[in-house]
């Protein structure tokens, strides 16, 4: 199921999507960005910082990339200013779109060994397992994040996955 393509794809979704949600982010107040909403990671402003502090993680986790501060507690509250989060998303993002091009079936078949801060304890499962919990988890917070844009009266466009990217440009012979 999870294939060197299909991380293209989702890599290049995730960062169209980020590209759009941050646009709309952008237009809207910083206190509102920042008002508690009742989401998991309270604002929209958290949401947008957790979901950095986990790509990175996951990125540390499959590719040496420096561990991001704090533990999952204080994801939410990775960067306190909005331009800044949204300058290091850019740069997680294009980071994440090289490295999709470098997976390949080999390095999805084998298993990822990680200390999980979280789950206290070491964990062991395939990469592509975790490679499609790391796509899921950020189209499961983005569409937190969607609808609080959405309730400040913004709009991020599409965000169905075939009205966003084109898979002829990600499919190759994988």
């Amino acid at each position: 199921m999870i294939t060197p393509a299909y991380v293209r794809l989702m890599a290049a979704y995730n960062a169209e999507m980020n590209r759009r949600v941050y646009a709309a982010a952008g237009r809207i107040a910083d206190a509102a960005r920042r008002a508690d909403r009742g989401v998991f990671w309270k604002s929209l402003h958290g949401t947008l910082c957790h979901l950095v502090w986990a790509d990175r993680i996951w990125m540390h986790r499959f590719e040496g990339w420096p561990r991001p501060a704090g533990g999952l507690a204080q994801s939410g509250a990775l960067f306190d200013d909005f331009d800044l989060l949204a300058a290091d998303r850019a740069v997680v993002d294009a980071g994440m779109e090289r490295w999709a091009e470098g997976v390949d079936e080999a390095w999805l078949t084998q298993e990822l060994v990680w200390a999980s801060g979280s789950a206290g304890r070491e964990m062991r499962h395939g990469r592509s397992l975790i490679v499609a919990h790391l796509f899921n988890h950020q189209t499961h917070h983005r569409g937190q994040a969607h609808a609080l844009i959405t309730a400040c009266g913004e709009d991020t466009g599409d965000t169905d996955l075939w009205l966003v990217v084109d898979d002829r440009a990600t499919s190759g012979s994988d």
